[in-house]
């Protein structure tokens, strides 16, 4: 089977896809490499929220999510967000479907802490046969991070962490966070590569602030003996042969 890449674009830059993120689509495949797409949406779902005034608060930094408000959630996920990149995809060339975690249970999971959280879940299991079998008939699989739990209750999954357990669950070869900066920038330029302690020097420093603190933690918590990197790349860059160029974080014992 042909590499596979699991490729996560936030939400904050769903919108300001360009041309070249599809296009980059189709080269890694064109390249061997077979993309899988875990997108996220908490700009849009937020905007929907305030516009139906259903009320929200965020706890440790997860969005509190009743069960009115996850019916929000499904709904700009699924029905706006998830079909948006689809059909871009599609109008590009690449043959994608769109899939909902709940989807024949491609991602089950359960409640995080149902009275402080709400309906926010942990991910528990990845039907790997089923994505397999999307990806031995060359389409690319674009999933909107909503978990099916027990007696029909969904659950709204932080899509690194979706993508995360995509990965390992697949054994992807690859797993990028797509963002809208070319990875972590210092005084000299772009940082090729970072292992966790030179990444705990640079937040300290203050090098790496903001957005990006998240998205580094998120990259150091997907790593493992399956999975000993992943990239933090701009999405609307061009790739090269090698798939796309950002920094890549890695194990203490991987880097070089």
């Amino acid at each position: 089977m042909d590499e596979i890449a699991v490729i996560k674009c936030g939400g904050s830059i769903i919108d300001n896809l360009s041309d070249r993120f599809f296009d980059n689509i189709k080269q890694l495949q064109q390249n061997g490499i077979q993309p899988i797409v875990v997108h996220g949406g908490g700009p849009a779902i937020q905007d929907m929220l305030g516009k139906l005034d259903i009320p929200f608060s965020f706890i440790d930094g997860l969005r509190t999510t009743s069960a009115e408000a996850m019916d929000v959630v499904e709904m700009v996920l699924a029905g706006h967000v998830n079909n948006a990149i689809t059909r871009k995809m599609n109008t590009a060339g690449v043959q994608a479907a769109g899939f909902s975690g709940s989807d024949a249970n491609l991602m089950t999971g359960a409640p995080k802490d149902l009275p402080t959280y709400g309906y926010v879940g942990d991910v528990s299991g990845i039907n790997v046969p089923f994505l397999l079998q999307i990806l031995d008939q060359g389409i690319v699989p674009v999933i909107a991070p909503i978990a099916a739990g027990k007696n029909g209750d969904r659950y709204n999954i932080n899509a690194d962490s979706a993508a995360g357990a995509i990965a390992q669950a697949i054994n992807a070869e690859k797993l990028i966070f797509v963002t809208d900066v070319p990875g972590i920038i210092t005084e000299e330029g772009l940082l090729p590569s970072a292992t966790e302690a030179e990444i705990e020097e640079l937040i300290a420093k203050r090098v790496i602030h903001g957005g990006m603190i998240p998205k580094v933690k998120a990259a150091l918590a997907c790593l493992n003996e399956d999975l000993p990197t992943v990239m933090i790349a701009d999405a609307n860059q061009a790739i090269n042969q090698a798939g796309f160029t950002g920094t890549a974080i890695k194990r203490s014992e991987e880097a070089v």
